[in-house]
């Protein structure tokens, strides 16, 4: 019979070593290392100075990546469209500024279609 430990590997546990763990004993061992290295004066803990400018160059890293950028805008907008107070907000301050603001507070220009009051996010547009 085969060694049965040889296709149970990538952390399912019945591996060898550290690796064939389960994660939840992965990170107790990890955590009781980083307290002894702390405790010892070994640990490196960043100054304010110094976690700023990780954070600087990591963020210079991810935006290199425009695919990546992208799906986190998308989702972002996504997750922002789906308020629709938010959005009816965003579009009445969006007509405010597209006006100059002279007319801002006048009701032909404002709230109003052909005199018609309407409410926000149902302006009788047609989708084509």
């Amino acid at each position: 019979m085969a060694n049965e430990n040889t296709s149970n590997r990538g952390g399912q546990g019945g591996g060898r070593g550290f690796a064939g763990m389960d994660e939840a004993r992965q990170r107790e061992i990890a955590s009781q290392g980083g307290r002894a290295a702390h405790e010892s004066g070994h640990a490196h803990e960043f100054s304010s100075a110094e976690a700023r400018e990780a954070g600087r160059k990591g963020g210079e890293a991810v935006s290199q990546n425009r695919g990546h950028m992208s799906a986190i805008g998308q989702k972002g907008g996504e997750a922002v469209s789906e308020n629709r107070e938010h959005m009816a907000d965003i579009g009445r301050k969006g007509g405010e500024h597209s006006h100059g603001g002279s007319r801002a507070g006048s009701a032909s220009s404002r709230g109003s279609i052909g005199g018609q009051p309407v409410e926000a996010g149902k302006q009788s547009r047609k989708n084509t």
